[in-house]
């Protein structure tokens, strides 16, 4: 058959990022109407949200647990949509302390000390009724009290070889359980 269209500029592809785990590094792409692409080639960090807390934190990511697509890019630690990751649990740490550990030591001035440790205290009860794992509050206390591991294991949802980032969300719930099962197996 006659080729009746050549090559077209819109056409185009190109070579994919392969964003890996290590220091931070970027490069700008021009895209199609001048629109540039912020490709990360390197990340180490990311913003992670806690869905059940609504909270998010900027955390350091230690290594990539899980990828469904391809083992490979889990031993060549490939940061992708949609991997697992684990990420360090100090910024959420802290958090949980503040809000949740009753064992918490206050920074405050010594006047009025018993009247803002009752109210905190009361802040604290309410937050734990209210919460949508209150039954498992315990459960999630002692996760944290046990993470001598220092990792939690979060999803990434951005794309980091078009917008330069590593964003993502904190795994909970069957999620994790989902996930845990299948690192177990491997």
């Amino acid at each position: 058959m006659p080729i009746h269209t050549k090559k077209r500029k819109f056409q185009m592809g190109r070579q994919s990022s392969n964003t890996r785990l290590g220091e931070k590094k970027l490069v700008t792409v021009r895209g199609r109407g001048g629109n540039l692409k912020r490709r990360a080639l390197k990340l180490n960090d990311g913003n992670f949200t806690w869905v059940s807390e609504r909270v998010s934190r900027k955390c350091k990511i230690l290594e990539v647990s899980y990828n469904a697509t391809n083992n490979e890019l889990v031993r060549t630690q490939r940061i992708v949509k949609g991997c697992v990751v684990s990420i360090d649990p100090t910024p959420f740490k802290y958090y949980w302390h503040i809000h949740y550990d009753n064992n918490k030591v206050t920074r405050l001035p010594e006047i009025k000390e018993s009247e803002r440790q009752k109210n905190l205290d009361d802040k604290k009860a309410k937050l734990q009724k209210t919460h949508p794992f209150n039954e498992s509050l315990e459960k999630l206390h002692q996760f944290f009290e046990k993470l001598n591991k220092g990792r939690l294991l979060a999803k990434i949802t951005s794309r980091p070889g078009q917008n330069g980032r590593a964003d993502g969300y904190l795994l909970e719930g069957k999620e994790l359980e989902f996930y845990t099962k299948k690192l177990d197996k491997k």
